[in-house]
């Protein structure tokens, strides 16, 4: 599975929904307290399982267990999901295009998904965080509070698959890579529909 992880970032930037240097994947196992994150500012075209970073969850945050090594920015945002898991957990935060545009003319996701049963049989998308800036501990805060709050109620459980970050990308949940990157291709493509047929939010 962390091969899997340079595969998803390649992917995403033949999409186009990263350039050479963005986007992020993190892993951790069942039962373990070390993930794998990917290096902050590296080519995802030429990134390999050797190229990944090793934190070890600790009470009190994160230890960087390579020596020397940069992890990704949103390194906050990785342990605050991975926190938690009970199962093995990838987590894939990438820019697709036509859903940042989506978000930035308006539309709700989490609204917008309802009405495509090819993204609501199979992904949980959650409400939106704020406009916030990137690699911050507000955005981590943002995103987890998105991805764990439902009717009102917050802890500690995943209630949703994917949620977008207006202006930024989207963050994604799964078992492995892969499955978290289906979410935010499925997601793309409705978003991708919806631009193209120029209806408006809210007509």
């Amino acid at each position: 599975m962390i091969t899997a992880m340079g595969d998803v970032m390649r992917r995403a930037y033949e999409k186009g929904w990263i350039t050479t240097r963005d986007g992020n994947v993190s892993l951790r196992r069942k039962g373990s307290d070390i993930f794998y994150i990917t290096p902050s500012g590296w080519r995802k075209t030429i990134i390999h399982p050797e190229h990944m970073i090793k934190i070890r969850l600790v009470p009190a945050g994160v230890i960087i267990l390579n020596d020397h090594a940069k992890p990704s920015g949103e390194l906050h945002m990785h342990s605050m999901l991975q926190r938690f898991a009970k199962s093995t957990r990838a987590i894939v935060h990438l820019h697709p295009t036509n859903t940042i545009a989506a978000m930035w003319a308006g539309w709700d996701l989490q609204a917008l998904a309802q009405e495509f049963p090819e993204v609501s049989r199979y992904t949980r998308v959650g409400p939106a965080t704020p406009v916030c800036p990137v690699i911050s501990h507000e955005l981590a805060c943002e995103t987890y509070a998105a991805f764990t709050k439902k009717e009102g109620e917050m802890n500690n459980v995943l209630k949703y698959d994917i949620v977008g970050q207006p202006n930024h990308g989207v963050c994604s949940v799964g078992p492995n890579p892969w499955d978290a990157y289906e979410h935010i291709e499925r997601l793309e493509h409705i978003c991708e529909i919806v631009l193209k047929s120029g209806r408006k939010p809210h007509e």
